[in-house]
Parts: structure tokens; sequence; C-alpha cells
């Protein structure tokens, strides 16, 4: 199947779509892939001028759009692969190995930290909250996204991704980066917007829904399915603050959960 958007072909890439992270350029991936870039496309301009690092860059596409606006940008990844693969892929972002629970960076490195579908995977989010805060300039941001745990694996104490290890909603991720001593700056959630809505109208109630079923299935895509997610862009969705005007959407009800916080 044919990219329609994307650096490069899937024949042309290393890395391969299992699961855990997304990668550009693949039509049956794009509904997720945009669902991720849109939330770089937001933030990357608060990375302006700044030393930032991203803690789980996967791919490295994230990393290499922040680096359009910011001084310095270090992709920190702990798979080997991914790693070589940003080296190689994406000059202008310095690829390092590393485990998030210890940064391999010295106190107070840098201005921003950027960790977007990343804390769902780790084991001691805690430590790695304490490690932000450790890398981070006085006034520095740490921005973070997940998938919302009451829409992405509702009714489940456990997460549906076997690459999940503890998901979390808005309440919960704002206790966890306060606990670790920052301040909020904001809560946004992440929506469908009218295109989206009416994508998911077309298929049952839930774009979601209609791809994940198919690949658990193994059954062939919808020649309509494959049209709609192979079109989706990031201007699609919606990004809405917390709590902004009484008639905002519910952040409970959002598909993803975006935090900014402020390390005193």
């Amino acid at each position: 199947m044919k990219s329609t958007e994307g650096p490069d072909s899937p024949a042309d890439t290393t890395l391969v779509l299992t699961g855990e992270r997304t990668i550009p350029g693949l039509d049956v991936e794009n509904y997720w892939f945009r669902r991720h870039e849109v939330v770089y496309e937001q933030l990357a301009p608060r990375c302006a001028g700044l030393d930032v690092l991203e803690a789980g860059c996967g791919e490295g596409y994230g990393a290499d759009l922040i680096a359009r606006a910011a001084r310095r940008v270090i992709g920190l990844d702990y798979d080997d692969a991914a790693v070589a693969h940003v080296r190689a892929r994406y000059p202008r972002v310095e690829a390092i190995q590393g485990n998030l629970a210890a940064l391999p960076l010295p106190d107070a490195a840098v201005d921003v930290v950027v960790n977007f579908q990343v804390i769902e995977h780790l084991w001691d989010q805690a430590q790695f909250i304490a490690e932000c805060a450790r890398v981070l300039r006085p006034g520095g941001l740490l921005m973070i996204s997940t998938p919302n745990r009451i829409t992405f694996s509702p009714g489940r104490d456990t997460p549906i991704n076997p690459f999940h290890t503890r998901e979390l909603n808005a309440a919960e991720l704002t206790a966890l980066l306060v606990d670790g001593g920052f301040e909020m700056d904001g809560v946004y959630g992440v929506f469908h917007g009218p295109a989206l809505r009416e994508m998911d109208a077309r298929h049952g109630g839930s774009i979601i829904d209609a791809q994940i079923e198919r690949a658990l299935a193994d059954a062939p895509w919808p020649d309509e399915l494959t049209r709609d997610v192979a079109a989706v862009r990031t201007a699609d969705f919606e990004i809405v603050e917390d709590g902004r005007a009484h008639d905002s959407p519910d952040i409970d009800d959002s598909l993803d959960l975006v935090a900014i916080a402020v390390r005193p």
C-alpha cells in the first residue's frame, strides 16, 4: 500500500511497526500518527530558541519537528535500534541511548523536557518525574501527553495495550506532576474535530474501533476505511484546555491528555 504522506515510504524505514510506537509514512498507521503529531505541532512553539530533551523519542519525527524551532534537541531512547535510526534519518537531533529512570544528563541541563505518548510505558513514573525535575533549569517546562485511561481502556484496571504499564486520567496525571514538585501550567484534552466525527459516524460510531476490530481479526480493511484513515490530518483534531469555558468538552471524555508543568 502506497504511503500518502510522510518522509519515507514503508520500504525506506528501518523501524518495524509493532504497536509500541507510531511511525510516519504508513497509510494504515496514519490515524495514530496524526493524533500524536498534532501535539508536537501545537507545542513546538513553546520550545523556540530553547534546549530541549525528548525523553522517549521513538522514531524521531517529533524531535525533528521540534528541532525546527528549538536551539538544541536531544532525542533519548532506550532502544538501540531507534537511536541508530534517529541518528541516520534526523541529523539535527542529537540522539542518545539511555534509561528514562536515570536520565544521562547533568543537573539543570535543559529548558524543556518533552515526553509524548511514553509515560504510560514506564514502570516507575514518579522516578521519571523526579529525573525531569533534576535535569530541568528553574522555570523549565515538562510537557507530557498520554492516552486518557478513561477512554483508552474503559472499565479496566489494566491497560488494553500490552506495551502499557499504567495509564492515567487527568486527575492522576496532575497529581503525579504536583507530587513530583511541579506547578501546573495547563491540562488539555485531544478530541476529534468535525471531519473525524463524520468519519466516526460512517464507521459504526468509532473510526478507532473500526481499525482495532480489523487488526484483532487480522481482516482486510474495507476500501472506505482505508481511504478515511489515510486522509486524516492533524487539523482534524482539537486540543482543548480543561475548564477554559463553560461549554468546553469534559476532559474525561478526551482521547489523549496533554499536561504542561513548570519546575519552580
